[in-house]
């Protein structure tokens, strides 16, 4: 039995387990890669501050996020394709995220839908939304969250359109993959992967297919997800989907200030600064790096979350530190779901906790809510001297 010690060794395993075009898929960042890198290289320029002679007995690190109380302030963010990752992977995570006591969020562009986490699970989880040409298929999204008693509208702002990533296209990923002598040597190898996948229905997009106008296998999938995300979403388009859902909203994807001023002042539960892990504009600062300006702007108004970059427990305290309600965390758990399913997802649950709760106590603190500015070093650049 391998010994988990940090997510770095889910990683490993998750590379050896699961077919190279969808380990690619969670390991890349668009172009250059510039900001997926950087998205955790600045966290490592952040130290936290050790304090000794304090009590540390007590601790907990529970938390909440938009009301909901939770074992540590994260929740799984919406990643696509998981059932890729590992059979049935969205049905998994939402397991494990429930049996740990954290949110789950599901993607549209999952493999499992709506319907199957709802039947899978007891514990509401959160539907993420990417709006499309068709209205209608948007409404219908809706509808069917509202109908699973979803708990929460994760709005995502930044992929109206698809960034490119090199590594996806030389892989030629498609869901479930194309047969092709690559990817065929690519499987043998992969044996675990194959007899988990022969064991389930569940290989295309359920959201979709079935769903969409004209979509009814995979390859009419390929052509209606190419041209069918919104380009013309614009905040007016978002009150809308607010207005419509009725509910607790999180807008995801905000990395600049005057956005942050327009989700807040359109009533958003939550916003989560987020750069969609570097995978689509590359070039752009770090979550980590925008979060104070944020958090300075609007963290009066609305809760602030960081999501990109969280690799440790650390790493969600120095969010914290820095102003963060709560985050959310993708690779990190999509790492143990590629790795061992269900146990690796909360694997790397216990393994943030751990960390946090370890790093918590030699800074002298008991509880999240007690970790602020003070207990940070930063190098006095951090913000960067940029001009506009």
């Amino acid at each position: 039995m391998t010994v988990i010690t940090c997510i770095d060794d889910l990683k490993r395993i998750h590379k050896r387990r699961a077919p190279k075009m969808f380990y690619d898929y969670c390991e890349s960042g668009s172009w250059t890669e510039q900001t997926f890198r950087e998205n955790t290289s600045d966290f490592d320029k952040i130290r936290l501050r050790q304090r000794v002679a304090v009590d540390m007995s007590g601790r907990s690190t529970e938390s909440t996020m938009i009301g909901r109380k939770v074992a540590l302030p994260t929740a799984l963010a919406p990643v696509g394709i998981c059932g890729m990752q590992h059979a049935d992977g969205e049905i998994l995570a939402a397991r494990a995220a429930e049996k740990f006591g954290v949110p789950f969020t599901l993607s549209t562009m999952s493999i499992c839908s709506i319907e199957d986490v709802a039947e899978a699970t007891s514990a509401p989880f959160w539907f993420q939304l990417y709006t499309q040409k068709d209205t209608d298929f948007t409404d219908n999204l809706v509808r069917r969250a509202r109908e699973a008693k979803c708990e929460a509208l994760v709005i995502t702002l930044d992929l109206q359109i698809l960034g490119q990533r090199h590594k996806d296209l030389k892989n030629g990923l498609t869901a479930p993959p194309k047969l092709s002598v690559p990817v065929l040597l690519d499987l043998a190898t992969k044996w675990r992967w194959g007899l988990q996948m022969l064991q389930t229905p569940r290989r295309e997009f359920r959201n979709i297919v079935g769903h969409a106008k004209g979509v009814g296998n995979t390859r009419s999938l390929h052509a209606w997800t190419s041209q069918n995300f919104d380009q013309t979403l614009d905040w007016d388009k978002v009150k809308r989907l607010m207005d419509q859902w009725g509910g607790k909203v999180i807008l995801k994807g905000i990395l600049d200030g005057d956005d942050a001023e327009e989700a807040a002042k359109l009533g958003a539960d939550a916003i989560v600064v987020s750069n969609h892990g570097g995978r689509q504009l590359d070039g752009a600062l770090s979550s980590i790096r925008m979060l104070p300006e944020i958090v300075e702007r609007v963290g009066s108004k609305t809760e602030v979350w960081l999501d990109s970059g969280i690799r440790s427990g650390q790493d969600i305290l120095k969010a914290l530190a820095l102003g963060a309600k709560g985050t959310m965390i993708g690779r990190a758990y999509v790492y143990g779901l590629g790795a061992m399913g269900q146990e690796g997802v909360e694997k790397a649950l216990e393994v943030l906790q751990r960390e946090m709760d370890i790093s918590m106590a030699l800074c002298g603190k008991q509880n999240p809510s007690q970790f602020g500015r003070d207990m940070l070093l930063v190098p006095e650049d951090f913000g960067g001297r940029w001009q506009a």
